[in-house]
Parts: structure tokens; sequence; C-alpha cells
């Protein structure tokens, strides 16, 4: 009885052996299946990266944004994906883009990114799309079209491979991020009800790292209100707007410029209608970053104390706050997460950072809604905001076989 029981254990363990190894060679195969496949895409990647990026749809341009949106929805529908463009929640904003694709699982994952820029009509023409043997560079190249066309190609590798593991991915394609999402923020809220958890595909950050933590932002608006006079013959008449404004933006003296913390800075400003007269009306905006949402309140406290005090007699001044995003704070659900990006990416051998930044974005409103989200999914940038944008092209690859290996990942296996 004994010899028989040991050969009853001695094959049952073989046949949990023959199961590990069988599926550690599925494994393998899927890996290696998804690289080439990434590998394959490299060229028409970049070619519809340029495509893309030579189309202007700064926030705001309409006919940019819609053309933008043509090039994607066209890639987009041949795969199969339900495809809507959705009317944008405030006016003089283009469409947004909800591509569906629906599997044979349970999972729902929401993928969002955004094809506006910070950049005006004309942009791309005077400096259009070019690479080098490092770096690709244009107007939004990599915040954030990289991250776009790297979520289109994810999904392409997925119906090129047939996995259908997963209940539904959902691919948001927003155009108004830069200014805080003001023409998407109940389309989020909706999709995020429906969604099990949330990839963002904002530009990784230099050398190679995620994003687990960012800033939120609000937007502080100032007016001031003075009284107009000819300022040679009678300035005494006038009360001038721009000098209280002056003293209203000091007060800001005390919150730091820069650093991992709280920031304030005068971002916009101004006054007056002709050099001949005293300003009547004066007006400037101060964008803050925290990491904390008591830090928004903590600078409106001192704003609107500062107004009650005024240098310039009979001036009235008037603080209003914006809506911005949240922040997104260090949490188990992200860091769950990137543990799992970060597995992923050590099977090509690769070291993947995490991080924070002061940039804000949309998955901040999924941390605040309680859905696990991971950020700084596209490929890897710096130089954002200005005409020194850059793309690593060496991150590429490995970034778009990240997003399409936690597809399948997170298709099968959900957070909880």
């Amino acid at each position: 009885m004994k010899f028989s029981g040991l050969r009853l254990d001695l094959a049952m363990a073989c046949g949990l052996l023959l199961i590990e190894l069988a599926h550690g060679a599925l494994a393998a195969a899927k890996k290696d299946a998804v690289l080439a496949a990434a590998q394959a895409a490299r060229t028409a990647q970049l070619q519809l990266l340029g495509q893309v990026v030579n189309v202007d749809s700064g926030t705001g341009d309409i006919e940019g944004g819609r053309k933008a949106a043509a090039i994607l929805i066209a890639r987009l529908s041949a795969l199969g994906m339900t495809v809507d463009s959705i009317p944008a929640e405030e006016p003089g904003l283009p469409e947004n883009t909800v591509a569906t694709l629906t599997g044979h699982g349970k999972s729902r994952i929401l993928v969002i990114a955004h094809i506006d820029t910070v950049f005006g009509p004309g942009t791309a023409q005077r400096r259009p799309f070019r690479s080098d043997d490092k770096r690709a560079y244009g107007p939004g190249v990599a915040d954030e079209k990289g991250g776009v066309v790297e979520g289109v190609y994810a999904l392409q590798i997925l119906h090129e491979l047939r996995f259908s593991n997963f209940g539904k991915i959902v691919f948001l394609i927003e155009t108004s991020e830069e200014r805080g999402s003001p023409g998407t923020r109940d389309l989020i809220s909706k999709l995020l009800r429906d969604a099990d958890v949330e990839l963002n595909l904002e530009p990784g950050d230099l050398p190679d790292t995620l994003t687990v933590w960012r800033k939120g932002n609000v937007t502080f608006r100032i007016d001031v209100k003075g009284r107009a006079a000819h300022a040679g013959i009678a300035p005494q008449d006038g009360r001038n707007a721009a000098l209280e404004l002056i003293h209203q933006i000091s007060g800001l003296d005390e919150f730091p410029k820069s650093g991992p913390g709280l920031t304030a800075n005068l971002t916009l400003m101004s006054a007056g209608t002709r050099a001949n007269i005293i300003p009547e009306d004066a007006s400037a905006q101060v964008n803050v970053r925290a990491r904390d949402k008591t830090g928004f309140d903590n600078v409106e406290q001192v704003l609107r104390k500062n107004a009650d005090t005024t240098v310039i007699p009979d001036t009235k001044v008037t603080v209003v706050r914006g809506e911005g995003y949240p922040p997104l704070p260090s949490n188990p659900a992200t860091d769950k997460l990137a543990a799992r990006a970060q597995r992923i990416y050590t099977g090509i051998g690769r070291t993947l950072l995490t991080g924070g930044n002061g940039g804000a974005s949309e998955s901040a409103l999924a941390a605040d809604a309680g859905i696990p989200a991971l950020d700084g999914l596209g490929p890897v940038g710096g130089g954002f905001h200005s005409d020194q944008e850059f793309l690593e092209l060496d991150t590429v690859t490995p970034r778009l076989y990240l997003l399409t290996m936690l597809l399948m990942d997170l298709g099968v296996s959900p957070p909880r």
C-alpha cells in the first residue's frame, strides 16, 4: 500500500510539474509573441506618430482636433472597435473619442490619453515632426501624442494575436486635458463607474519612470477694478488697478515657486487698454500645484485675506478659484499596479523606476473615485510644453510591449 501510495503521489507531482511547465511555456510564448509584434510595429508606429504630430491640435482648435482624431478613428475602427465621437461638455472644443473593444472575459479596463497640446495653430508647420538617432521632436510628440499612438498599437497587437480574455477595453482620447479636462469631466466620471482599473498614457519620465503620484492643480484668477483717468492731465483722478494687482501678487511670496511640495506661480497677467490711460482693470492668474488638497485651501485663504487689504484706495479685488485636477496621492492600489508593470518590464531585461511630478492628469480623477490607476505609461519624454519637447526613441518599443502585456495581465486578473 505504501508503494502504491508513493507511486500515486509521484504521478500527481509529475502531473503538476507538467502543468506548471506548460503554463510557463505558454507564458514565454506569449511574451515572445508580444515582443516580436512590438518590434515589428516600430516603423509604422513612428510613421503614424509623425502624421499625428504634424496636425496642430492645441486645446480649443476644433478643426485640428477633429483632423487628428479622424486619423486615429480610422485605425481603431479597422480593429473592430466600436468608436463614438462624444460632444465636448464645454463650447469651443472638439469631440472626444471613445473606442470600445469587447472581449470574452470579465475585467473592465479604461485607458485614457489626450490629443490636445499647448501649442497654437501653425506650430507644426514651423517645427514639424523630426527625429535623429536618439530622439523624436515636434509639438506634442511626447505630451501626449506618443502615448496616444502607443495605445492604438497596443490594441492592434491584441487584435493580431486574437487576445480577448477581458470584458472590455475602453480607450478614451480626450481633447481638453491641458485645461483640466473641462470638456470631459462628466464623461470620465461615467466611464470610471464601469471600470476596474485606469491606465494613463501620459509620457514616462527620464530615465524610464512610471508615474505613481502627481500633484493636483488649481488656477486662481485675481481681478482688480480701479478707475480710469488721463495719464497726463489728471492721473490723480485715477485708481491704478495694475499697481494694486502688483501688491496682491506680492502676497504670494510666502509660497515656494518650485520644489516637490506646494508651489504657486504667476502665469498670466494683463492690465490697461492704452498707454495714456491709468488702467481701470487688471487681472492675473496664479497656478497652484499641491500633493494634498489642503494646499489649495491654504493658498485661497491667503489670496482672499490679501484681497481685503488694498494699497490703492477705492480699488476692489476679486478672487476666483478655478476647477483643476485633484492630486494623485501615493497609495497601495497604484503601487500594486506599478509592481505588476515592473515584473513585466524585467522580463525583457529592463528596469522600470517609479516616481512622481507636478503635472496633473486624469488618473487623479480615477484615484479620487476609488479606481486603481497607473500613470506615465507612454514613451519616455521631456521638455514638455516647450519647443524643446522630445521623445526617447529607445523607449518606444519597450513601452509598447509593457502596455500590451499589462492589458493582457489585467484582462485575466483585474485589481481586487
